[in-house]
C-alpha cells in the first residue's frame, strides 16, 4: 500500500461566514461616516459662534436699531449703509484706518523678510535669536501698548529724547497724539515691533524647505545674497508671502488695541481729541456700545468686511505679480 493512500483525504475548507447586517451597517459607518463626525464639531461650533453671529449681524444692519428707542425699531433697508456715504466720521475713520496699515504692513513685511534672510544663514547661537525675535508677539497686545504710550509720552518721553540726540524738536518736543502723521508713525510702530518677528518665522520656515544647491549655483553664477532674496527666496516662498499678506491686510484693517490703548482718554473710542487716529473698528464699538446705534454699527462692519475682501484681493494679486507668477 502506498503512502498516499495511508494519507487521510484532505478536508475541504468550509466557506467564510457571512457577515451579519449589524456588522456590515457598522463597516460602512466607519468607512462612510466617520470622516464627517470628527470633523463636524468644527463645523457645529462654527456655525453657532460664527456663521449665525455673521447672518444676524447683516440683519441688523438692514434694521433702525437702537437700544436708547427700542421702540422705533423697524426695517430700514439699505438707509444705513447709504448713511456711510455721507458720514465724515467714517471716511475720517476709514483714512485714518489705511494711512496706519499702510504704514505699519509694507514696513513689517519687508522688515521681516530680511530678518527672516539673515536667521538662514550660518549664525551662532541660532535658537537663541530665533527664540528672542518671538518674544514681542508673546507679549500681551495691552502691556506693549501701555509701554509704548509712555515711550512716545510728550514730557520725558524716550522717542522725543532719542529725536533730540540728532538735534530734532529739542526747543518744541513732538505730541505724538496730537497730529494725524505722529499719531501713525506711534501706532505703526507699535504694530511692526509685536508682528515682525511671528511674519519671520513663517518666512524663515519656508526659507528652510529650499534647497541649498538652489543658492550654490546662483552665487557661482555671481549672484550675490540680496539679487539671491529676491530673485530664488521670495518665488520659491510666495504662498508663504501671500498667507502673510492677506493675514495683515485683515489684521491692519482690523486694528482695534493700539489705538484704543494709545489714546489718552480710551472709554471715549474717539481716537484723540479730534479722531485724528481713530479706526474704523474704534468707530464701530463707539457707534455700538457708546451711541448705542447696533443697526449703524452693524451696517459699517459690513462696509469693514467688504473693503478687507477688496484690500485683501488687491494685495494678494500684487505680491504673485512681484513674486513672478502671472
Amino acid at each position: 500500500m502506498s503512502l498516499t493512500q495511508l494519507r487521510p483525504p484532505p478536508q475541504q475548507a468550509s466557506p467564510p461566514a457571512k457577515p451579519s447586517p449589524a456588522k456590515l451597517w457598522l463597516y460602512r459607518f466607519d468607512i462612510k461616516a466617520t470622516p464627517y463626525v470628527f470633523i463636524a464639531p468644527f463645523f457645529i461650533i462654527f456655525a453657532i459662534f460664527g456663521l449665525f453671529p455673521i447672518v444676524y449681524n447683516g440683519v441688523v444692519s438692514l434694521r433702525t436699531w437702537r437700544l436708547t428707542e427700542p421702540e422705533k425699531d423697524g426695517w430700514a433697508g439699505f438707509g444705513n449703509f447709504s448713511r456711510l456715504l455721507s458720514d465724515s466720521d467714517f471716511w475720517n475713520a476709514l483714512y485714518n484706518t489705511l494711512g496706519i496699515f499702510i504704514l505699519s504692513t509694507v514696513p513689517q513685511l519687508l522688515a521681516a523678510l530680511i530678518i527672516a534672510n539673515l536667521l538662514n544663514r550660518k549664525l551662532r547661537g541660532q535658537t537663541f535669536w530665533r527664540i528672542g525675535i518671538l518674544l514681542p508677539y508673546l507679549t500681551p497686545v495691552v502691556a506693549s501698548t501701555l509701554v509704548f504710550a509712555v515711550f512716545f509720552a510728550r514730557d520725558n518721553g524716550m522717542a522725543n529724547w532719542f529725536l533730540s540726540l540728532v538735534g530734532y524738536g529739542q526747543e518744541q518736543p513732538i505730541d505724538w497724539r496730537a497730529s494725524k502723521w505722529s499719531s501713525w508713525i506711534a501706532i505703526a510702530t507699535m504694530v511692526n515691533w509685536k508682528w515682525i518677528g511671528y511674519n519671520a518665522l513663517l518666512y524663515l520656515s519656508a526659507m528652510q524647505a529650499i534647497p541649498k544647491d538652489v543658492y550654490e549655483a546662483a552665487a557661482v553664477d555671481g549672484a550675490g545674497p540680496w539679487r539671491q532674496l529676491w530673485r530664488i527666496t521670495v518665488p520659491m516662498i510666495q504662498p508663504v508671502v501671500v498667507f502673510t499678506v492677506i493675514l495683515s491686510t485683515i489684521g491692519g484693517l482690523q486694528l482695534f488695541n493700539e489705538p484704543m490703548m494709545f489714546d489718552e482718554n480710551p472709554q471715549s473710542a474717539g481716537g484723540g481729541s479730534a479722531h485724528q487716529f481713530q479706526t474704523i473698528a474704534q468707530l464701530i464699538y463707539k457707534v455700538g456700545w457708546k451711541d448705542l446705534n447696533l443697526g449703524y454699527a452693524a451696517a459699517i462692519s459690513w462696509a469693514l468686511f467688504i473693503i478687507i475682501l477688496i484690500v485683501a484681493a488687491i494685495n494678494a494679486m500684487l505680491t504673485k505679480r512681484i513674486g513672478g507668477d502671472r
